[in-house]
């Protein structure tokens, strides 16, 4: 296995922010139940190894303004990697933001979106998820499958081009809320930036979406790689029915590798995000984030020690499935 920080300054870690409100009384005790959006920064900020946070728009930005939110993270010693639209605001999304029939809400949604490609500039950053899982739909013969998907290519260009400086990514999710989203897996998302022809659209990558998409990662982090860019990667773990949000390794240990492999081997990695939910059963977010960001680095130095097998490629060129397992178990396990 290859020496601790071989792979160092090569990746930073961010985390869900929303995350570091649960439990509060742990942290700020019982005078505290619904902590602010600085108060949840400061915790995040306790995290050993995490350098950047996302903020989520407008629920984390509005009160506030995004320049002076980003100081909150700033004075904590952190980075804000980026922004995520949230649409669950206005309850008429619920038929679709971007694909919704009535144009008075598709150019609410559109507006909102804009505003948050100005807030992740006042941020500093340049990223901007938009997550769209509230545009499909749900029983046959709803909608005009054609007349959806060319809404949603108009609305997605116009936000591309109102700031070409801030990347907008695509994070794709087979279901939910609706019961089917257009933007459903690798390849219709690789479709709809084909169609929008932008050059500041990419792609996030989140494991749980991957898995239950279908998906073996690593294979859909190189179809994006060739066909666009790899601008978010969300690291969790699912069972791979639904977006679990388990901690990174706890099920699909050696597919997470082979993604972490393949995302260095394309240049893609930068930030990796931890899109994982402590929140759900109440445990200490800080020491799950600490876990994860300790599971990530592990896994990196058997990267480093899987690049450094050249029988590994010989055998995967020649699909030799065999020897390639030998080798993976034994930089995991130490197997023989």
């Amino acid at each position: 296995m290859a020496p601790s920080g071989s792979h160092a300054g090569v990746v930073s870690f961010a985390t869900r922010l929303n995350s570091f409100a649960v439990a509060p009384e742990r942290y700020w005790g019982p005078e505290v139940t619904r902590p602010t959006v600085p108060q949840i920064i400061e915790r995040a900020a306790t995290v050993r190894g995490l350098g950047h946070v996302d903020l989520n728009y407008p629920d984390h930005v509005a009160a506030a303004g995004a320049a002076s939110i980003a100081k909150v993270v700033r004075d904590q010693g952190l980075a804000v990697n980026g922004l995520a639209m949230r649409y669950y605001g206005n309850p008429a999304f619920k038929l679709g933001a971007f694909t919704h029939p009535d144009p008075a809400v598709r150019r609410e949604a559109i507006e909102l979106t804009k505003r948050g490609v100005e807030a992740t500039a006042a941020c500093g950053a340049t990223l901007l998820t938009l997550w769209l899982g509230q545009d499909g739909f749900d029983t046959p013969f709803q909608a005009d499958y054609a007349t959806l998907w060319q809404r949603e290519i108009d609305a997605i260009r116009e936000v591309a081009a109102h700031d070409p400086t801030i990347d907008i990514s695509l994070e794709y999710k087979p279901d939910e809320p609706r019961a089917y989203s257009l933007l459903r897996d690798a390849a219709t998302t690789l479709l709809a930036i084909g169609d929008v022809g932008a050059p500041n659209l990419g792609v996030t990558l989140d494991l749980a979406h991957v898995l239950y998409a279908g998906e073996q990662p690593a294979f859909a982090a190189a179809l994006v790689a060739r066909r666009s860019r790899i601008l978010g990667v969300h690291l969790n773990d699912a069972y791979g029915r639904r977006d679990d949000g388990l901690m990174v390794g706890a099920v699909h240990t050696v597919q997470t590798v082979e993604l972490l492999r393949q995302l260095r081997r394309d240049g893609a990695l930068g930030v990796i995000y931890f899109d994982t939910f402590p929140d759900l059963t109440g445990l200490d977010p800080v020491a799950e984030c600490e876990a994860n960001i300790a599971t990530v680095e592990a896994m990196l130095q058997v990267v480093d020690a899987l690049d450094a097998t050249p029988e590994l490629d010989q055998a995967m060129t020649i699909q030799d499935a065999v020897t390639a397992q030998r080798i993976v178990q034994r930089c995991l396990l130490g197997a023989r």
